[in-house]
Parts: structure tokens; C-alpha cells; sequence
């Protein structure tokens, strides 16, 4: 998992676009391997996203989730410059933050 998020923020006077392509393998837990073993479970629990500091979103994930979760929603308010923090966790612990501008 060395790929970064892929974070689009785009402002307009009405709303903001958020889009964040966040890299993981996200395994289910119910698929075997070739052996017919059991592939553990993993995958991203937590996502929560700031905006200058203060928290505009946060969600649960769970092992039903794709390859490469994308996720994509709007706030009001906002303006060009404003920072973005996005940070997850996944069920082993590891976590990942990335920031961007509003652009």
C-alpha cells in the first residue's frame, strides 16, 4: 500500500466536491487463497475528513467494501485554499492521513 489517496476538492459558490480514491486491498475475510485457506480479513474501519481543523465527515466501513474504496460527497461553505485532511484505519491497526487543498 505505498500509493497515496487521490483527493479532489473542488469549490464552487454554491458547494464544495469532495472525491477521494483511497488505495487498499480491502479483503472480505471470505475468500481462499489456492490452497484453499482462508484470506484473513482486511480492510478499512474508519474514514474521517477535517476541514481546517474541524471534522466535516466521518464513516464506517466495513469488509463488504470495494477494492480501492471512492467516495464522494459535497459540503456547503468552504473556499479556495481551505485544507482537507483525510485519515483512515484499517482493521490491523495501520492508518493513513493525506491533506489538500480547495482548489
Amino acid at each position: 500500500m505505498a500509493e497515496t489517496m487521490r483527493i479532489r476538492a473542488q469549490w464552487t459558490p454554491e458547494r464544495t466536491t469532495i472525491r477521494i480514491l483511497m488505495h487498499h486491498d480491502m479483503e472480505s475475510g471470505q475468500r481462499k487463497d489456492a490452497q484453499g485457506r482462508t484470506i484473513p480479513a482486511w480492510f478499512i474501519q474508519e474514514v474521517a475528513i477535517g476541514l481546517n481543523g474541524r471534522p466535516v465527515l466521518q464513516a464506517q466501513f466495513g469488509p463488504s467494501m470495494a477494492k480501492n474504496p471512492f467516495l464522494q460527497f459535497h459540503l456547503k461553505g468552504g473556499k479556495v485554499g481551505d485544507k482537507l485532511s483525510v485519515t483512515w484505519r484499517d482493521n490491523r491497526g495501520a492508518t493513513r492521513t493525506q491533506e489538500a487543498a480547495l482548489a
